[in-house]
């Protein structure tokens, strides 16, 4: 007699685990909070479906058949695998062995990655990290191939159905070199803000016009871009060798590298930075914690 495994209870495996054990239907019942009657129709049902006794009565209890005993090697071990199975993995960190992809633009990149990949040196140095660039039309489906387990974007730009936390509120400054001729003013009225030539960072490449013209345009102002660059991480290296200034994320110039952060003379609506997963990995104790640790870093930030 064949058996499929469809038709076989699992909980039927651990009755028999039980008898095995103790070779008294009562005991079993007892261990397995169950009753008596319950314990023997289930042996009933796993007597047909071994087409074995399984265990033969006698005046001190049940006796298993050869049959019985043979199973006992392979049934402690199927019953250990499922439970391991269903028990929450451990993780630690100091001895972990995965790899995480994120997806980050190249301002979180300088922001955020850097330093948390100093601190997965330091706690978690067999984490191995790739960064991808963020593709907003692909994200979802990036997230659902499995592709991704983190992106770092803006609320707008997160799909609805991913999880999603706000790492920190990002404002803009403006920079420009430490000896720049108006430097030493520490502020700038709006007409010689609009009067000094600018540099801004526009992604698609080739754009002169940014969130700050269309602040100043309701004011009735303009300014003159000189520069348009597609990368943030250029940006104060230039700024650093020429009389550019920029309207920036402060994140992103704050450790100095030869630059005077000041206020803008107009209010510039900043951004917020949020951490985005999908649900394959939310429940990952792995995942879980590299999450805790990025908001951890991105707290220290301020």
């Amino acid at each position: 007699m064949q058996t499929d495994i469809k038709t076989v209870d699992l909980n039927l495996l651990r009755a028999l685990d039980a008898l095995l054990d103790e070779r008294n239907v009562t005991k079993a019942a007892r261990r397995l909070s169950l009753t008596q009657p319950a314990v023997s129709g289930m042996l009933t049902r796993l007597r047909e479906s071994f087409d074995d006794p399984l265990f033969v009565r006698t005046q001190r209890g049940i006796v298993p058949t050869a049959r019985a005993l043979e199973l006992v090697g392979p049934l402690k071990q199927v019953l250990g695998e499922i439970e391991a199975m269903l028990r929450p993995q451990a993780f630690e960190p100091s001895t972990a062995d995965v790899t995480i992809t994120i997806a980050a633009t190249d301002y979180a990149l300088q922001v955020v990655i850097v330093p948390l990949l100093a601190r997965l040196r330091a706690l978690a140095p067999g984490v191995r990290v790739a960064v991808v660039p963020v593709r907003n039309q692909t994200l979802h489906a990036q997230f659902e191939r499995g592709e991704l387990d983190l992106a770092l974007v803006t609320p707008e730009t997160t799909p609805a159905d991913l999880h999603a936390r706000t790492l920190f509120n990002e404002r803009y400054v403006c920079v420009m070199r430490s000896d720049h001729p108006d430097a030493r003013r520490r502020t700038l009225s709006l007409k010689r803000f609009c009067a000094l030539d600018h540099a801004l960072v526009s992604h698609d490449g080739g754009v002169f016009r940014g969130v700050t013209d269309d602040v100043l345009e309701r004011l009735g102002h303009a300014r003159r871009v000189a520069l348009s660059v597609t990368s943030f991480l250029v940006l104060p290296r230039i700024l650093a060798s020429s009389d550019l200034i920029a309207v920036v994320p402060r994140r992103l110039v704050q450790s100095g590298d030869g630059l005077v952060i000041i206020d803008a003379p107009v209010e510039v609506p900043g951004f917020s930075k949020v951490a985005a997963w999908h649900e394959r990995t939310h429940r990952s104790p792995a995942h879980r914690w590299i999450r805790e640790l990025l908001s951890e870093v991105c707290a220290r930030l301020d």
